[in-house]
């Protein structure tokens, strides 16, 4: 009833605009490497790299199975992601020697899943949570930041680098209504040329 007022008299509500994500600098970024390369384990460290490299939810890490991982293409497979929707998402080529690395360990050990405990048991989502609590404690960052926001930081991240929303949409998962169109007519082909070459300069190496 009252948009119907509001349109007849012809009255303008202004609307707050959209809150900006917070989203961890790249010192922060840096400094919290910096104490999982200190760590020296292994599988931590392809955690999250796969983690940051690809901005996938911590739910869908979880969830990865090995033959899910495309190393050819550099490429992982999210089944059923938010939405329920599958989608692809890119890995730069540099991190395909390592992540294959992880790979062949995990074959070995007859896992299922591309992060499995010694019981084999998929890693949880409360357990991914606490590492990266572990490592951010460790690095000296006292503000609170949420796997989200981490995940956030390779959207805002490539945006900054002048990597166009509609070639960051296919493998983000996210939607925009006033964008479907132009997103429903691009593909991961299309977007992972250009994420290959920023990814060059990414923070994490």
């Amino acid at each position: 009833m009252f948009r119907e007022l509001r349109k007849e008299l012809e009255i303008e509500v202004e609307r707050p605009s959209a809150r900006l994500p917070e989203v961890p600098t790249e010192e922060e970024i840096r400094a919290f490497y910096q104490q999982v390369w200190q760590a020296r384990k292994f599988t931590d460290m392809v955690l999250i790299k796969t983690l940051f490299y690809t901005g996938v939810r911590v739910s869908e890490l979880v969830n990865i199975r090995l033959q899910e991982v495309d190393l050819e293409r550099c490429q992982i497979r999210i089944c059923l992601g938010k939405g329920g929707k599958d989608r692809m998402v890119p890995f730069p080529h540099a991190f395909r020697e390592l992540l294959g690395l992880h790979i062949q360990q995990m074959q070995q050990k007859q896992a299922c899943y591309l992060f499995e405990s010694v019981r084999k048991h998929k890693y949880s989502d409360r357990g991914v949570r606490r590492m990266l609590e572990r490592y951010a404690v460790a690095a000296g960052i006292t503000r609170s930041l949420s796997p989200h926001k981490w995940r956030h930081f390779l959207f805002t991240w490539l945006k900054a680098q002048g990597v166009d929303d509609a070639l960051i949409q296919p493998y983000s998962g996210h939607e925009s209504r006033q964008s479907l169109e132009i997103y429903s007519r691009l593909s991961l082909g299309e977007a992972q040329p250009v994420y290959e070459q920023t990814m060059g300069t990414f923070p994490i190496q």
